[in-house]
């Protein structure tokens, strides 16, 4: 599983990132890159140890320790210190190069003599490249504690001279207790004109509460302190104050800074924290100021600290852009076609297919695998044209047109060419109709279906712009990029070549329906009859975006329930029968069934074909349906600003969803990723926000122009001080886990 991780990371990165040169066959299994391994001490404990290959790295706060045996728990991690990075998702973090080594001190009673331990890291590699989280169970045979028995002195003056020694140990340990000055060395710098650099110091056996941490600006007016983010350390109960983290050995991480005066001048910086030596011994809180000159920002420099930001930020379609700006133009294109491909196996290409697959089995039993291909290049080609006019359009002239092909009327539409086509599949054009309706008939879905590469290109334009208006991070930074430029040449053509890209899975199943669809005789009836049915599937899930969930529940029951009818499931079978007709038999008897269970769901308040009995109890205790967290709605720039300034009075970073009815990857987003408890547990700290831009009104244009977003989906990030966090966007789909990967620590 690792392997295939590797391999789709690296053809990503090869599409999608400015190296290029990356050869696959360079980079290391996360077990030769980063080799863990753990051995005993001699008090008892454990030491746990990683061996880095030579230009690969470990995230300190991606290292987690767990123990799996239940009468053993890790009473402290002692991580050493590391190096500074500022990474472009994370920030700046610190990392393991090389060798390093961490102990680990348990609590356990004294005949446990086994113990299973559960490491959690993750790392990258300097080309680019980072892991999925990596989880090894280690199983260690612990030594016996050294502790003395009771017979080991039954002397009394022995006994009396062991006290004594013991307390003048203890009086020792006191006597070289560090001071606070000593045990925890704060200093600060200035990293650049908008940031600042602090660190902590702390002695070994020392100790910082991460939560105590406090950074402040003393009278200053022409400068202040923007949301920082202090590194993780260890999860600790502590007496005193709870849960907390605590942090050890090495701290440091930058703080930015807003800029009113650009002119150099002076600020103090005041540090606020507390610590503790682990022998238990707490310090009072402590309070510490440092001078630091600021420099002069020159004028061609960013002169807030936003711009400066948007600047820094990386996010995938910042990256794409950057790709689009320094690669050759031949590169370009073919990093393009690589992100169609990557496109093509998303929900926003899936209903092409059996649209196209009805095109090419309406021939009939005259069609040819050459003939049926060119069918297919029509429909891909079309389509990509489409996304490269209408993409050029929507970055000149900032409309998404997509989205204004969403409209009711167009929908109902659109869904009445699919049923007519259906119709035709079934024959129904063979009754004696007056002629007159015969021929517009024939107009409105025989056109389509009657061998005319004309026909299918119609139908390839119709469904790009309607069936799967998706919006993912290539096409989002190629129309900004044209917006921003003005270079149509590039923009478009990088924007045709990832369409034609997306529709290759469609040439391969044109083609190969040529070959493999029956000639003549019942078998093609039978299968245009399964793809009318299919046309109307495609019908109803166009109308889900204009209808009540009601109605469409109740459509996906007749559809089910009908065909099964047509498959004879409520038929006796008589006493000699092929197997072929049991086998179709069963089928119907499945629909049937399904088709029943859809219309018990509708009946009991669910709108949800594909589960629809989920959220009933069915006397069944504990089961909770996985469900999308609440958000709050905004319909304007003007609520989302509101609400942003009480999150940022509260103290709360906030998530900007933008969703729209007819975006597939948005409900599939809402199902499959924000739906699961891990996701809506690390977002319980957020405010959650929701633009709605379904209807493409005025205010949801103005929200998207604002941000510079082509369409939905999108998620957002604001910090604490009210901005938006650039290099954490998301754009398009996103598993569960990428997301908590992406998700700020907060």
């Amino acid at each position: 599983m690792h392997h295939v991780k590797i391999v789709l990371s690296c053809f990503f990165i090869l599409f999608s990132q400015l190296t290029f040169a990356i050869d696959p066959d360079d980079l290391l299994t996360p077990e030769q890159a980063f080799k863990v391994s753990a051995q005993t001490t001699k008090d008892g404990n454990l030491q746990i140890s990683w061996d880095i290959a030579e230009g690969y790295y470990l995230y300190r706060n991606k290292m987690l320790f767990t123990s799996k045996t239940e009468a053993i728990t890790i009473e402290h991690a002692d991580l050493p210190a590391g190096e500074v990075k500022t990474d472009k998702y994370f920030g700046d973090v610190i990392i393991y190069r090389n060798n390093i080594a961490s102990k680990l001190t348990l609590q356990r009673p004294e005949e446990a003599t086994s113990f299973s331990l559960l490491v959690k890291h993750q790392g990258c590699a300097d080309l680019g490249i980072c892991y999925p989280p990596q989880r090894t169970i280690l199983t260690i045979q612990l030594p016996e504690k050294n502790i003395p028995t009771a017979n080991s002195s039954s002397n009394p003056l022995q006994q009396l001279s062991n006290g004594f020694k013991l307390g003048l140990n203890l009086f020792k340990q006191e006597a070289e207790l560090l001071p606070a000055e000593e045990a925890f060395q704060f200093s600060a710098l200035v990293k650049d004109g908008q940031n600042l650099s602090v660190n902590w110091q702390i002695a070994e056996g020392y100790y910082l509460y991460r939560e105590k941490i406090d950074l402040q600006l003393l009278g200053s007016d022409n400068s202040k302190l923007l949301a920082y983010e202090i590194p993780h350390g260890t999860p600790k109960f502590d007496e005193a104050f709870g849960d907390v983290e605590i942090l050890h050995n090495n701290l440091a991480f930058t703080v930015p800074l807003e800029r009113l005066n650009t002119a150099q001048h002076s600020i103090i910086l005041r540090a606020k924290f507390q610590g503790c030596a682990e022998r238990g011994v707490c310090y009072p809180p402590m309070d510490k100021t440092v001078t630091l000159l600021l420099p002069e920002i020159v004028a061609n420099n960013s002169s807030t600290p936003v711009v400066q930001a948007k600047k820094k930020a990386s996010s995938e379609q910042d990256l794409i852009i950057q790709s689009l700006q320094q690669d050759s133009f031949l590169l370009t294109l073919l990093s393009f076609f690589g992100f169609g491909l990557l496109l093509a196996f998303t929900p926003c290409v899936f209903p092409m297919i059996p649209i196209l697959s009805g095109i090419i089995v309406g021939q009939g039993k005259d069609i040819s695998s050459r003939k049926a291909f060119m069918l297919s290049l029509s429909f891909v080609l079309a389509s990509a044209i489409t996304y490269t006019v209408f993409g050029i359009l929507a970055a000149l002239f900032g409309s998404n047109l997509q989205a204004t092909f969403q409209a009711p009327w167009i929908i109902y539409l659109f869904s009445g060419i699919f049923i007519l086509l259906s119709l035709a599949m079934f024959d129904f054009y063979h009754l004696e109709l007056p002629k007159s309706l015969q021929a517009r008939l024939h107009n409105a879905s025989d056109k389509h279906r009657d061998g005319s590469y004309l026909g299918a290109g119609l139908m390839g334009v119709f469904s790009s712009l309607i069936v799967g208006p998706c919006v993912a991070a290539p096409l989002a930074a190629a129309l900004m990029y044209i917006g921003q430029s003005g270079d149509v040449i590039l923009g478009g053509s990088a924007l045709f070549v990832m369409g034609f890209g997306m529709g290759v899975p469609l040439l391969i199943i044109g083609a190969s329906a040529g070959s493999l669809l029956p000639k003549a005789g019942h078998w093609l009836n039978a299968s245009k009859s399964v793809f009318g049915v299919i046309m109307l599937a495609v019908a109803v899930w166009m109308l889900e975006r204009v209808l009540a969930a009601e109605i469409i529940m109740f459509f996906w029951a007749i559809l089910f329930i009908i065909p099964a009818i047509y498959l004879r499931a409520l038929d006796p079978l008589p006493s000699v029968d092929s197997g072929w007709h049991k086998l179709w038999k069963g089928f119907g008897v499945i629909l049937l069934a399904y088709g029943l269970l859809i219309l018990v769901g509708l009946s009991a308040g669910n709108n949800n074909p594909l589960q629809p009995l989920k959220g009933l109890s069915m006397g069944v205790a504990g089961v909770q349906a996985e469900t999308p967290p609440v958000f709050k709605k905004v319909a304007s720039l003007s609520e989302l600003k509101q609400e942003i300034q009480r999150a940022k009075a509260k103290g709360q970073w906030v998530m900007l969803d933008f969703y729209a009815d007819w975006c597939i990857s948005c409900k599939e987003m809402e199902a499959y990723t924000l739906s699961k408890p891990e996701v809506k547990q690390a977002l319980s700290n957020f405010v959650l926000l929701q633009a709605d831009v379904t209807k493409n009104t005025i205010a949801d244009k103005e929200l998207l122009k604002t941000f510079k977003l082509v369409g939905p989906p999108a998620i957002l990030f604001f910090r604490l001080d009210g901005q938006e966090q650039g290099n954490l966007r998301i754009i398009g789909y996103q598993d569960a886990e990428t997301f908590l990967s992406r998700l700020p620590m907060i």
